[in-house]
C-alpha cells in the first residue's frame, strides 16, 4: 500500500493517488467490522431504526399522513437520507486522522488521502443504504414515485459534501485542541437532530419558528430536496445559494487550516508529559 519510490509522471502520481485514496475507503468501510457487508447491514439499519422511530413518532401524534401532498414514508426518507449523509461523512472526516497521525508518516499517505477515504466511505454507505431501502419500500410496500430523482440525488451528495467540508475544519481544530473538536462533532451531530428540520415543512411553519432553522444548510437542502421529490411541494422559505456559499465558505477555511496544522505540527505534542 505503502511505497517510497518517487513518481516519475503526473499520470504515475494521480494513479497512486488514487490507489491510496482507494485502500483508504476500504479500510474505513472494514473499520466498523471485519465483513464488509455486516458493516453496511449495520447502517442500514441504523437508518431504519430511525425512519421505524419517526413514523412511529408521527403516528403517536395523530399524524397519519404526509404534511404535504404525498407518500407518508417518502417524506420521511427525504429528510433521514440528507440527515444521515450529512452527519456520518462530519464525523467520517473528523475523525479521518490527525496531522500528527503515526499513519500519515509513511510514504506519500497524507492528510487528504485520508479524508477523502473516509469521505467516500461514507458517500458508499449512504446511497447504498438508501437505494436498498427505497427498493425494498417500492417492492414489498407500494411503487414510490420521484419526481425528479436526479436533483433529489444532487441533494444527497451536496448534503455529504457540506457535513464533510465542516469535518475538514473539525479535523484542523482536533489536532490543536484534542478534546475541544470531538465534543464540537457530537453537539453539531445532536444539534442536527433537530436543527436539520426534517420533522417539519418550511412553507407550513411560521416565521419566528423559521428564523430558528434557516441558519442551518442542511435545513434548506432537505426542504430543497423535497420540493424535487413531490410533485406538489414548492419551497418559499429555503434556497440553494445559502448552502453553496457556505459549503465553499468552510472548505476554504478548512483548508487554510489544515495547511496551517500541516506545516505547524510536532511529534512532541503526543509526547507525556
Amino acid at each position: 500500500m505503502f511505497t517510497q519510490r518517487r513518481t516519475r509522471s503526473m499520470g504515475g502520481a494521480v494513479f497512486t493517488t488514487a490507489a491510496l485514496i482507494y485502500h483508504q475507503t476500504v479500510q474505513n468501510l472494514r473499520k466498523t467490522h471485519r465483513n464488509a457487508v455486516v458493516g453496511l447491514v449495520l447502517t442500514m439499519l441504523q437508518a431504519s431504526v430511525m425512519i421505524g422511530a419517526f413514523f412511529l413518532m408521527y403516528v403517536i401524534l395523530g399524524v397519519r399522513s404526509a404534511p404535504l401532498r404525498g407518500d407518508f414514508m417518502l417524506f420521511i426518507m427525504s429528510g433521514i437520507f440528507l440527515f444521515m449523509a450529512f452527519n456520518q461523512c462530519l464525523g467520517q472526516v473528523s475523525s479521518a486522522g490527525k496531522a500528527t497521525s503515526a499513519m500519515l508518516k509513511h510514504g506519500p499517505m497524507n492528510t487528504a488521502i485520508s479524508m477523502c477515504g473516509a469521505a467516500l466511505a461514507a458517500l458508499y454507505n449512504n446511497m447504498l443504504t438508501a437505494l436498498v431501502l427505497l427498493g425494498l419500500y417500492h417492492t414489498l410496500w407500494q411503487p414510490i414515485q420521484i419526481e425528479n430523482w436526479k436533483a433529489s440525488l444532487g441533494m444527497l451528495i451536496f448534503a455529504w459534501f457540506t457535513g464533510g467540508t465542516v469535518g475538514l475544519l473539525l479535523l484542523s481544530i482536533t489536532t490543536w485542541l484534542p478534546e475541544i473538536g470531538p465534543m464540537l462533532s457530537r453537539i453539531i451531530r445532536r444539534v442536527n437532530m433537530i436543527a436539520s428540520g426534517k420533522m417539519f415543512v418550511a412553507n407550513m411553519m411560521p416565521t419566528y419558528l423559521l428564523n430558528m432553522f434557516d441558519w442551518n444548510p442542511l435545513f434548506h437542502l432537505i426542504d430543497q430536496n423535497r420540493g424535487f421529490v413531490f410533485i406538489n411541494y414548492t419551497p418559499h422559505n429555503s434556497n440553494l445559494a445559502y448552502p453553496f456559499y457556505f459549503t465553499l465558505t468552510m472548505l476554504m477555511i478548512g483548508l487554510m487550516a489544515e495547511f496551517v496544522t500541516r506545516n505547524a505540527i510536532s511529534l512532541s505534542w503526543n509526547a507525556a508529559r
